[in-house]
């Protein structure tokens, strides 16, 4: 998984009835956008840091073009 500041990391429910949870990435702590990342929830706006499991995906912010620089970690 790889993620850059101000994708969203989106959590499927494991669970009958478990909703989907979204979150922005605030900070990632690798250079190579692996986890652990900083997020912030859009639900509550709470923000932790998550090693996210097989049940998550990430949404890109934007579509990126090939060699554009990539925010500091």
């Amino acid at each position: 998984m790889h993620a850059h500041i101000g994708d969203r990391l989106v959590l499927e429910g494991t669970h009958l009835g478990d909703g989907r949870r979204t979150a922005v990435i605030t900070a990632v702590h690798h250079g190579d956008g692996t986890p652990p990342y900083e997020v912030r929830w859009l639900d509550d706006g709470r923000a932790s840091l998550i090693f996210p499991g097989p049940q998550a995906h990430i949404e890109p912010a934007a579509p990126r073009s090939r060699g554009a620089a990539q925010p500091p970690s």
